[in-house]
Order: C-alpha cells, then sequence, then structure tokens
C-alpha cells in the first residue's frame, strides 16, 4: 500500500477498468473508486468493455463512462495518456475482449482490485482477497487503506451498497460475513436508501424478461434429479422472440439451483459467436474448477462462468456429460 501511495500521489491521469458484460459489482466497484479518487482531485475516466443492464444505469456517474466497442477511439486515446490504470473484479486480460490491446500497450502503472481466484501476471500491485464477497467490498477497503473514509459520501455509498448487494445474492452467500454488515451499516449512516437500491435493481423487469423467465422454467429447464443437477438453455432465436435485452437473465441460473436436491446448475445461452454459460453451485459441490477445466473458464467457487464455441445442441451435451461425470 505505501508503494500504491507513492504513485497515486504522483499522478494525475487515471484510467479504471472492468470486465465485459459489466454487473452490479463491476460497475459499482469502477463508480465508488471513480468518485473517490476525483475528490482526491485526480483526472479520471472508467472504461467498461461493452454495454451493461439498463437496472443499473441509475448510479451517479454513469452517464461519464466510456465504451471501448462504441469509443475505440476515444478509448486508446485516454488509455495511452493515463499515469494509473486501474484492473477492477477480473484476474485476467482474456476478460476484457478488445480492451486487452491498449491494457498490454500502456505504460502505466497497474493496479488490480479484485476477489477472484487465481489471479494472472499483468500487473504491478494486486490489492486481491479471494474470500472478500465482492470487489465492492475490496474498494472500501482500498479506500480506507488509504486514509479516505471520511470522502464517502452517498453517491459512493450507493456504489459500494449496489456491488455487495448484487454479488452476496442480497446478503445470503456464503461469503457475506460480519465485516460485510458493518460496512453495510457504515454505508446506510452516510444516507444510502437500501430498499430503494434494491427496487431499482431487482423491481425493475420488462414485461418482456418476465415472460422470458416463465418460458424459461415451464420449457427450457431439464433436471437431472439422479445427479443433482439442473440446467436452462436459451437459443438466439428464443431470446429474439421475448426482445431480449443485456442483462435480463441476470439470477436466471439461481431459480435452477433454488430446487430441492440441486447442487450444480447451468444456464447456457446461444450467443451470436459462442455459448455463454453460466455455473452456480451450493453446499460442497465447487463449479470454479469445473469451469475452468471444462469450459475455459473459471470464477468463484460458487459461481463461475465459460463459454463452448460449438453448437448449442452440441453445449448442452457437453454440460449434461459434465454433470454426470461430477455427481
Amino acid at each position: 500500500m505505501d508503494k500504491i501511495k507513492e504513485e497515486l500521489n504522483r499522478a494525475n491521469s487515471v484510467v479504471i477498468t472492468t470486465h465485459k458484460s459489466p454487473d452490479g459489482d463491476a460497475i459499482g466497484s469502477s463508480l465508488a473508486l471513480y468518485h473517490y479518487l476525483k475528490k482526491e482531485g485526480k483526472d479520471v475516466t472508467v472504461i467498461v468493455p461493452d454495454e451493461f443492464p439498463d437496472f443499473l444505469n441509475w448510479m451517479v456517474g454513469c452517464d461519464k463512462i466510456v465504451y471501448y466497442d462504441s469509443q475505440q477511439v476515444l478509448a486508446d486515446e485516454i488509455i495511452a495518456k493515463a499515469e494509473v490504470l486501474f484492473s477492477l473484479d477480473y484476474n485476467s486480460l482474456t476478460r476484457i475482449k478488445d480492451l486487452r490491446n491498449p491494457i498490454e500497450k500502456s505504460e502505466a502503472v497497474k493496479i488490480v482490485i479484485d476477489h477472484h481466484q487465481d489471479p494472472q501476471d499483468f500487473a504491478d500491485h494486486y490489492f486481491v482477497d479471494t474470500n472478500s464477497c465482492s470487489t465492492c467490498q475490496l474498494v472500501y477497503d482500498f479506500i480506507a487503506e488509504l486514509g479516505g473514509l471520511d470522502q464517502l459520501d452517498k453517491a459512493i455509498g450507493e456504489c459500494i451498497y449496489c456491488g455487495i448487494m448484487t454479488d452476496t445474492g442480497s446478503f445470503r452467500f456464503p461469503s457475506t460475513t460480519s465485516k460485510t454488515h458493518q460496512i453495510i451499516a457504515h454505508l446506510i449512516d452516510l444516507g444510502v436508501e437500501n430498499s430503494k437500491i434494491h427496487q431499482k435493481v431487482y423491481d425493475n423487469s420488462s414485461e418482456h424478461r418476465l415472460r422470458l423467465l416463465g418460458h424459461a422454467l415451464t420449457e427450457k429447464m431439464v433436471v437431472l434429479e439422479d445427479y443433482n443437477a439442473a440446467y436452462i438453455s436459451l437459443s438466439q432465436e428464443e431470446l429474439k422472440r421475448f426482445s431480449f435485452k443485456k442483462g435480463d437473465t441476470e439470477g436466471l441460473v439461481n431459480y435452477a439451483l433454488s430446487i430441492n436436491g440441486i447442487k450444480f446448475a447451468a444456464l447456457i445461452t446461444e450467443k451470436e459467436d459462442m455459448i455463454s454459460l453460466s455455473l452456480r453451485s451450493k453446499d460442497d459441490f465447487y463449479v470454479n474448477k469445473i469451469a475452468n477445466e471444462h469450459f475455459s473458464g473459471g470464477g468463484h467457487i460458487y459461481a463461475a462462468g465459460g463459454m463452448l464455441e460449438t453448437s448449442l445442441e452440441e453445449a448442452i451435451k457437453r454440460v449434461e456429460t459434465v454433470m454426470k461425470m461430477k455427481r
């Protein structure tokens, strides 16, 4: 931390990046750090690989975010001038798509803040705790290490709260500790309205999203009771039929995991250029190793992701095979 403090004190231009298809923890941690560093007088820009769900657009600062897939020239110019570059909520450059190219070329001091297992060697400094419930909690800790908790305000608190809430499944996952609740108490004392944030994130669905949920659960969920596993598959045609927007399948895999006796659940989604896998587990079943060994992915013990460059039908067969192997 002493070295990081020196680097930040010297620097003026800072870029904050996060992973592709950003979620609540990615956007929350990025904007929380953004607001804090702005208060410290830094010239700060948040750059994300692509768009994120509409239900996260309420956070203060969302309108200042630069999207690499649609603003590449601008983003490349900003990154080239950066003196410090933060990598938030990802442990490998493979998680940021084409944004990887300018970051690899950048001569800026690189700092990782993350809670995923097996961080890859691409940065100068690592503020990593795989036991932390979220990167937002680590950003809170990071600001505390910098002696900046007195700079926290409602806007920063809302960003941190959102990331912790979404990455802990509304505080129900095993990674939620007494420390997590102590941080949440501090944020509420800052004026964060917890019920309103929950409403903005979880009670803001479109009619199409709910109809897609109904279709997925009634028509597309397969339960392998003998193997304590279940999965849902969705094709491009089905997504288009229900006017799919990014974020519409958020949390869908958890419905399969909620079935009594199920320990391993998967959501198999056909994208335009690959098959995306969202994996969840509970009890004594860990999916991060499965994601790494079988699906070119990774993540947390109970929540991981992966991908396959096959047809949807072949992907379903692969997932079923793995589920039956890992009984």
